[in-house]
C-alpha cells in the first residue's frame, strides 16, 4: 500500500517536480501552499496542474502551526522542499514540532537534495546552509523522529545550463567562452531533477531507508567540468575559449562576493 505523501515548498523548484511526479507514481499527494502564493500568475497555474492530477491542495505555512497539524494529520509521510535560504531551513522545526504532535507520521524527509551536510567541508555563504540543515538533522534525531535524509549532489538544471559555472544563472550553455575551475578534471555529481525524484519516491515506503541517508549517486552522472564542456562542445561542433581559474582565485571571488552588502 503506497504512502499519503505531503510535500511542503510545493511550488519551488523540486517541490513542484516532488508534488507531479508523486501523483503521477500513484501516491495520495498532498500541497502545502501559501494563499498568498497564489497571486503569483505562474504558481498559481501550478496550482491548477496540480489540482487536475488529483493533488489535493491545502492552505497554510510553516509559520501557521494549526495549518500544518492540521495537514499532517491527513498523510503517512512529509517531505519538505523548501528553500535554501537559512531562515526557511530553520523554519523546519516548525515541522518537527507538527509532526510530534500529530504522531501518525510514518517518515520525514527534510529539504536536503543537496551534499552530505555532515560530511561536507564548506566555506560561506554555503557553510551557513549546511550548519543549519546539520542542526534540523540533530532536532529530528532528538525528536526520535522516522526519517530519510536524500543526498542528491547538485541539480542539473542549475549546474549544466551553465557548464558548472553556477554564479552565472545561465538558461542555456555559452556558445563562445568558458571559465575553467582548476584543472577542470573535478568530479561532482550532477543528477536530473527527476531522477532525484524517482529515488526519493522509492525510498518513502523501503524500509532499507529508514532512519538512513540515501545517496542518489549514479555512475554516469558523476562527471567533471570539462566533460561538461567536452559534450556541449561536441553537440554544437564548435570549441569554446578557456580561461582557467585557479582554486585560490576562485575561492577569493566566492567570498568576496558573500561579503558584499
Amino acid at each position: 500500500m503506497t504512502s499519503k505523501i505531503l510535500v511542503i515548498g510545493a511550488t519551488g523548484l523540486i517541490g513542484k517536480v516532488l508534488v507531479e511526479e508523486s501523483a503521477k507514481s500513484g501516491h495520495a499527494t498532498f500541497a502545502l501552499v501559501r494563499e498568498a502564493s497564489l497571486s503569483d500568475p505562474v504558481k498559481a497555474q501550478l496550482v491548477e496542474r496540480f489540482k487536475d492530477l488529483g493533488v489535493t491542495i491545502l492552505y497554510g505555512s510553516l509559520s501557521d502551526k494549526e495549518s500544518l497539524v492540521k495537514a499532517i494529520k491527513q498523510v503517512d509521510v512529509v517531505i519538505s522542499a523548501v528553500g535554501r535560504f537559512q531562515t526557511e531551513i530553520l523554519n523546519q522545526t516548525n515541522i518537527i514540532d507538527a509532526i510530534k504532535e500529530s504522531g501518525n507520521v510514518k517518515r520525514f524527509l527534510p529539504s536536503e537534495f543537496g551534499n552530505d551536510v555532515d560530511r561536507t567541508v564548506a566555506i560561506e555563504p554555503t557553510l551557513s546552509e549546511f550548519i543549519t540543515k546539520a542542526q534540523i538533522r540533530r532536532a529530528i534525531e532528538a525528536a526520535k523522529i522516522p526519517y530519510t535524509y536524500v543526498v542528491s549532489g547538485c541539480f542539473a538544471g542549475l549546474f549544466v545550463p551553465c557548464l558548472g559555472q553556477c554564479h552565472l544563472r545561465l538558461r542555456s550553455p555559452p556558445r563562445d567562452k568558458v571559465s575553467i575551475y582548476d584543472t577542470g578534471n573535478g568530479k561532482a555529481i550532477v543528477n536530473t531533477e527527476e531522477d532525484i525524484v524517482a529515488y526519493t519516491l522509492k525510498a518513502v515506503d523501503d524500509p532499507r531507508t529508514l532512519n538512513k541517508i540515501l545517496y542518489i549517486h549514479p555512475p554516469n552522472y558523476i562527471v567533471s567540468q570539462n566533460d561538461m564542456v567536452g559534450l556541449w562542445e561536441e553537440k554544437i561542433g564548435k570549441t569554446l575559449e578557456k580561461t582557467y581559474v585557479s582554486e585560490e582565485e576562485l575561492l577569493k571571488t566566492i567570498q568576496g562576493d558573500h561579503l558584499k552588502p
